[in-house]
């Protein structure tokens, strides 16, 4: 693990972010995201874009993973940092049949790190469908 601060306060982030999606928390998540983030993903041939005012929304009107009873499938696989206040993040989740990779850019901003984009793709766990 790196002794950079930088490092733990990201992961602390990362755990935030999967807790909201997890259980659905779109307070939570509406605290890392910053109101001007974007929502991308172009998995299924079209470009799918949203703001926060349209995600969050979503979030919270959806079931959430943990009333399900699913068991949690979230890793980190790297932090990268372009400088002191410019993160990207690869990690990997899952919610239903659906197995995420999502590149999260990160800026900090007042002392917080904050989510201004996450792209991503989705595979289709046939197993879990």
């Amino acid at each position: 693990m790196s002794a950079d601060p930088r490092f733990a306060e990201l992961v602390a982030a990362l755990g935030d972010y999967f807790d909201g999606l997890h259980h659905s928390d779109a307070d939570k998540l509406g605290q890392l995201f910053h109101p001007q983030a974007i929502y991308a993903c172009a998995t299924e041939g079209r470009l799918t874009h949203l703001t926060m005012t349209e995600y969050l929304p979503m979030v919270a009107k959806r079931p959430s993973p943990a009333s399900r009873g699913e068991p949690r499938r979230d890793r980190i696989v790297s932090i990268e940092f372009a400088g002191p206040v410019t993160a990207l993040a690869r990690v990997e989740c899952a919610i239903g049949a659906k197995r995420f990779t999502d590149l999260l850019s990160f800026i900090k901003l007042d002392g917080h790190w904050r989510l201004i984009a996450k792209v991503f793709h989705f595979d289709l766990d046939e197993a879990a469908a």
